[in-house]
């Protein structure tokens, strides 16, 4: 077992804030956090680019950022007046409340916490330490480095590889994009998904009157969260393969409500994902990861109702269809589609296409300097479906000649091929509760290494 006393850790979003603060609960080590934007620090690109309208899509209730204190939010939500238990809060309000939680952890831990405002561009991993050089020209040796990278930017589809804004904006975060548009112009957002729905509501918060398209390949929606009935706690893991799960789950929906079907298996996911085949792994990806996502990752109530009015009003159309090509008119684009089971292309004349496509998972594109330099090398790899890092349970990078790193560790979104569900607070908040137990050995002391 690696004696630690310094940790490193790339990023300051949400997960690398988090993985500090729980270093320092349980431990005695010293952290440096490193982070390249000082403004984001503790809100990451979720919450330190969200808008006054831009809602949580999970009751408060379940947004702890602590595991061992489950109602630690919702209590401090209480005590500023901004809600209670049952609300869901704005995004603005819960990345003041980690920046609470940094703060007090900072205050609390004195000189065992340093945080850098600059970029680390390489991290060279030997075996009795790790080195990081910044871009400052300055270095960093710690005992363990934690790459920390949330979310990177989406891909750019090929239609759209070489367009520059305003007509095209490859950032759907950008604060700027309804910047020049009047209601006459009409704006194509590449998704469908949460993100998708983020951009829409930001044009409208902005005030934006004119038309907004959202394009993706089945043309599906996040559905809305809504009371449901109660109904006896699944204990067990689901029996059998993964191809078996959509059968289960339609019967259990039709029992207890697909909403309570759906959040049942929350407990088991990350153990049936485990359990799959690569074979199976990849079918789920293809077929079923559209309608699992719509169903599993919800919007509040408010939201839904904010996007049913701008369809009402036909400000917001939803299309199941595939972008051919974009070719430049003007100040704005042409974009010609082909609709979902359609044999003819349709063309859409548009001021601005705005890609929602989600988070790139890819490592073999990246373009990150760090992440670059560290595949280039061998010391991480893609995971096999090439939606992120290739990790091993405890987080342990593994190299390209199949090793786990025992000083370098990645945790967040970018280790959904090894976790998958790994993209949301309660999900991210173990991960990192865990490692920091495990960094600092405090698993033992309740004997949970045994």
């Amino acid at each position: 077992m690696l004696k630690v006393d310094h940790v490193a850790i790339v990023g300051g979003g949400f997960s690398g804030v988090l993985l500090a603060i729980n270093l320092l609960r349980h431990g005695n080590v010293r952290v440096t956090l490193v982070e390249r934007r000082p403004d984001r620090l503790g809100r990451g690109l979720a919450y330190g680019a969200a808008q006054a309208g831009h809602i949580l899509n999970v009751r408060a209730a379940n947004m702890s950022a602590l595991p061992d204190q489950p109602g630690h939010f919702a209590n401090w939500l209480t005590a500023q007046g901004l809600g209670q238990e049952g609300s869901f809060a704005t995004r603005r309000d819960y990345g003041a409340y980690l920046c609470a939680l940094l703060d007090e952890a900072r205050a609390t831990a004195g000189d065992r916490i340093s945080i850098v405002s600059d970029e680390a561009t390489d991290l060279i991993v030997a075996d009795d330490r790790a080195c990081m050089r910044l871009r400052s020209g300055a270095t960093l040796t710690t005992d363990i480095a934690v790459i920390a990278p949330g979310n990177l930017p989406p891909h750019d589809l090929p239609a759209f590889v070489g367009l520059d804004r305003p007509a095209y904006i490859d950032d759907p975060w950008a604060a700027n994009i309804a910047t020049g548009l009047g209601s006459d112009d009409a704006v194509v957002l590449l998704g469908s998904g949460l993100t998708a729905i983020d951009c829409a509501l930001s044009l409208d918060s902005a005030g934006f009157r004119g038309k907004i398209v959202a394009l993706s390949r089945r043309g599906l929606t996040p559905h809305a969260h809504a009371p449901a009935p109660p109904c006896a706690v699944r204990v067990e893991r689901p029996a059998g393969p993964v191809s078996l799960l959509l059968g289960g789950v339609r019967k259990r929906a039709a029992e207890i409500g697909w909403r309570n079907a759906v959040d049942e298996l929350r407990p088991f996911s990350a153990d049936m994902w485990r359990a799959a085949s690569a074979a199976e792994r990849s079918r789920f990806l293809r077929h079923l990861r559209p309608y699992w996502d719509v169903h599993r990752h919800r919007v509040a109530p408010q939201v839904a109702e904010r996007l049913d009015g701008l369809r009402a009003r036909g400000r917001l159309a939803v299309r199941a269809a595939k972008v051919e090509t974009a070719t430049p008119d003007g100040d704005g684009l042409i974009v010609e589609l082909r609709p979902r089971g359609g044999e003819q292309n349709e063309t859409l004349t548009v001021t601005r296409v705005i890609n929602c496509t989600g988070p790139l998972g890819d490592l073999r594109r990246v373009t990150d300097p760090l992440l670059r330099n560290l595949f280039d090398r061998g010391d991480i790899r893609p995971d096999p479906l090439a939606i992120g890092i290739d990790v091993d349970r405890q987080c342990h990078a593994i190299a390209a000649d199949g090793r786990a790193q025992p000083r370098l560790h990645v945790v967040g979104p970018m280790t959904r091929g090894a976790h998958w569900e790994i993209v949301a607070v309660p999900d991210i908040r173990r991960q990192v509760w865990a490692l920091a137990r495990q960094v600092t050995s405090a698993h033992w002391v309740e004997a949970e290494g045994l």
